[in-house]
Order: structure tokens, then C-alpha cells, then sequence
């Protein structure tokens, strides 16, 4: 009788490593994919929006109109090359910062605070949310005179007008995340005899970071804005990228404007990416925002 033929130690290791191989060169595929779908496509569009840019300034605009919007090329000579106008557009740019961030750090304590004491009692939310709509929905136009009256024309104002602007999102995704939590689970709870602040701290907060981030998101980008908003109205003390805005639309510095203007736009970038890395680092193990 003949025994069948065994595979040796080798052959079982060549069998092993083939699907291993296949595998791994499978995953650098979708990885080469993945990150060539999300350069190529806004890469493509930024330049497209380039060629319109340059198309506007040299067809569609009369020389004498071009300081209207002058071409890139020119806007990187004058606004960024020229370290000179470069710096002031920083010296801006850090000083708004540094009031966004203010505004954003206190808006994030009194909004989260709010939002945990309205998810604990029905009274509470009943009683505060309506002013928390009607804040949002105040004109900030409309009380510049108060705040200018009450807190000056200073840095602290400019920090008003931030916490104002970006308070509501974060007390409405809190709250939702709060509420958000499965009733199996407050039952679970309940059975236990769990106390209100264990049942906070080990089941609704968890609930609740993904909507806590994504209100964090906003809030984010909205306090770049009113802290360029606040420079516009309150323009004493140190002079903020608002005011520079100001500066050269007044003086119909175009490059200098738009290099301040694509500087704005990248402070608001920046912190909004900043705070999705904070999201992927803390929940990004457990939390599936597409599987959601």
C-alpha cells in the first residue's frame, strides 16, 4: 500500500506564505487607492479653481479692475514672498488665534457644564434651552453697543463675541449625546442601583463623545470667526487678522487682502483638523463614524 505523500515543512511554509503575500499586497493597493482618492480629486478642483482664478483676473476683468482680484502669482509675490507684509499678516493671525482659542476654552466648559445640567432634569432644559436658541439667534450687530458699553473695546470683548457665537452647538450636541444613551442600558443601570453621578460618568459621557466632538468641530471654526468678526467691531489693542482685513480693503491693497484672507481660511482649517485628530486619538478605537 502506498501512503500518501505528506507536505514537508516547507511546502506547508510556501502554502502559508502565499496567502500572506496576496494579502499584504492587497492591502497596499487599497492604501495607494485610498490615499489617491483623497489627494487627486481636491487637487484636480484646486487647480481648476486656479485656472478660473487667473481667467476672471485677465478676461473678465479690465486692467484698471484687476486690483479686484489679482492673480495668484501675485498675490504669493506681495502677501507671502514679501516677508515684510507676511509678518504683519501673522502678528494678525496669532493674536486672533489666541482669542479664538479663549473663546472656544470657555465655551466648551459653560457649554459641556449646561449641557450636563439640563440632561439631569427635565426643568432644567425646559427653562434654558429657549435662551440658548434666542443667543444663537441674536444678531451679534445688534449688541455690539452692550458689549462695547459693558466690557470696552478691548480683547475681553472679542472673547464675548467668540463664546457667542460658537456656545450653542457645543450645548446641542451635548445634550443630544447625553440623551442619546440606550434605554436597555439605563435600565441595566437602574437594576444596579446605580448613583446619577456613575451613571454620568460611565455610561451618558461615553454615549455622547461622538456628538461632543462633532459640536467641538464646529464651535471650533466658529470661534475663528467671531474672532475675526470681533476685530472688525472692537478694533482697540492688539491688532487681529480682522483688522488687517479691514486695513487693506480700505486701502485696496488686494494681494495683502487675499493673502490674509487664504491665512483666515487656514487658521479655521487648522483648528477644525486639529480637533478631529483629538476625536480619531480619544473615540477612533471604538467609534465607527461610517459604520454609525
Amino acid at each position: 500500500m502506498t501512503l500518501p505523500d505528506v507536505p514537508g515543512p516547507d511546502t506547508v511554509e510556501a502554502h502559508m506564505v502565499e496567502p500572506l503575500a496576496a494579502a499584504d499586497q492587497l492591502r497596499r493597493r487599497s492604501l495607494r487607492r485610498g490615499v489617491g482618492g483623497s489627494i487627486v480629486p481636491p487637487l484636480m478642483f484646486g487647480l481648476l479653481l486656479v485656472g478660473v482664478w487667473y481667467f476672471i483676473s485677465y478676461v473678465v476683468l479690465e486692467p484698471r479692475q484687476q486690483f479686484l482680484l489679482e492673480p495668484p502669482h501675485r498675490v504669493v509675490q506681495v502677501g507671502f514672498a514679501n516677508w515684510d507684509n507676511f509678518s504683519d499678516i501673522l502678528a494678525g493671525l496669532w493674536s486672533s488665534t489666541k482669542v479664538a482659542l479663549v473663546g472656544l476654552s470657555i465655551s466648551i466648559v459653560f457649554g459641556i457644564s449646561t449641557a450636563v445640567a439640563m440632561s439631569q432634569t427635565k426643568l432644567i432644559e425646559r427653562a434654558v434651552f429657549p435662551y440658548a436658541v434666542t443667543l444663537q439667534a441674536i444678531p451679534i450687530l445688534a449688541i455690539v453697543p452692550l458689549i462695547q458699553f459693558w466690557f470696552g473695546t478691548d480683547r475681553s470683548s472679542r472673547v464675548i463675541v467668540c463664546v457667542i457665537i460658537s456656545l450653542f452647538p457645543i450645548i446641542v450636541n451635548t445634550l443630544f449625546g447625553l440623551q442619546s444613551a440606550e434605554r436597555g442600558m439605563h435600565d441595566l443601570f437602574t437594576l444596579h442601583h446605580a448613583r446619577r453621578w456613575v451613571r454620568l460618568r460611565k455610561l451618558m459621557f461615553p454615549a455622547a463623545l461622538p456628538a461632543i466632538f462633532a459640536g467641538l468641530r464646529i464651535s471650533a471654526g466658529l470661534s475663528v470667526i467671531g474672532a475675526i468678526v470681533g476685530d472688525f467691531f472692537f478694533g482697540r489693542g492688539d491688532a487681529g487678522i480682522g483688522q488687517q482685513l479691514q486695513k487693506y480693503a480700505n486701502r485696496l491693497l488686494g494681494e495683502q487682502l487675499l493673502a490674509a484672507i487664504a491665512m483666515s481660511s487656514a487658521l479655521g482649517v487648522t483648528v477644525f483638523l486639529l480637533f478631529g485628530w483629538i476625536q480619531q486619538r480619544a473615540i477612533g478605537k471604538w467609534y465607527d463614524a461610517g459604520g454609525a
